[in-house]
C-alpha cells in the first residue's frame, strides 16, 4: 500500500494567518541529552496551524469540536477535482465541478486541487487571491450529501470578500450541515487516480 502525505510539516517559524486570532508556531527545546539525558520540546500552535480540519464550532459556536467528528467521515474513497490551471481569484462553480466528475454519482468526499499550497505557502501571496468555491456550489454540495471537502488553499471562501455579512459564508453553509472542511492540503498532484 502506498501512502501520500497531504499535510504540512510542523516547524518553527512556519507561516500562519496574522489576524491576531492565530498564534505563531513555536517549538522550544526544554530537555537535552547532555544535561537531562532526554530530549523534550514545548510546542505552541493554534488550531489553524498547518493542514487542519475546521471544527463546526469555529464558525457556528456550540460544542461541536474536532474530536466529535466521526472517523469514518475522514477515511474512504475521494475524488480529486483538478483546478490547477485555474487563475488566481478563480471562483469555482457548480458547472466547473460537474465537468470533472468521473461519474454521474457524486462521491461523498471531494478534494479540490489548485496546487496553491505547494506554490505559495510561505509567501506573502498565500492568503491573497486564492481560488475559492462559490456559495451556490457549497449549497449544491450540501444537497448532494457530500461529507468532506479538502482544499489545498487556506479556505473555501473568497479571500477578497469584504462584506461582513458574508464573512465565512461557505464555512457556515458547509459546517451547518456537518460537512468536514480540510484546509492547507499539499501534494494533491501526487495522487494519480481517485481512490
Amino acid at each position: 500500500m502506498k501512502f501520500i502525505d497531504l499535510s504540512l510539516t510542523f516547524k518553527q517559524g512556519m507561516q500562519y494567518y496574522k489576524s491576531g486570532l492565530h498564534p505563531k508556531v513555536e517549538i522550544t527545546q526544554i530537555g537535552n541529552m547532555k544535561q537531562h539525558k532526554r530530549e523534550t520540546r514545548k510546542i505552541t500552535l493554534g488550531t489553524h496551524s498547518g493542514t487542519h480540519i475546521d471544527a463546526p464550532k469555529h464558525f457556528l459556536g456550540g460544542n461541536r469540536s474536532v474530536e466529535k467528528i466521526k472517523l469514518k467521515k475522514l477515511v474512504g474513497k475521494a475524488q480529486v477535482l483538478n483546478f490547477s490551471k485555474a487563475k488566481n481569484k478563480s471562483e469555482i462553480c457548480i458547472e466547473d465541478v460537474k465537468k470533472q466528475l468521473s461519474s454521474k454519482k457524486l462521491p461523498r468526499k471531494l478534494l479540490f486541487r489548485f496546487d496553491w499550497t505547494d506554490k505559495y505557502y510561505g509567501t506573502k501571496n498565500y492568503y491573497k487571491n486564492h481560488p475559492y468555491l462559490s456559495d451556490k456550489l457549497c449549497r449544491w454540495l450540501v444537497k448532494k450529501k457530500i461529507e468532506l471537502i479538502g482544499l489545498d488553499t487556506p479556505q473555501p471562501d473568497n479571500p477578497n470578500d469584504t462584506n461582513t455579512l458574508r464573512d465565512g459564508i461557505n464555512h457556515k453553509i458547509l459546517l451547518k450541515k456537518k460537512v468536514v472542511i480540510v484546509e492547507y492540503l499539499i501534494n494533491l498532484k501526487k495522487i494519480k487516480k481517485n481512490t
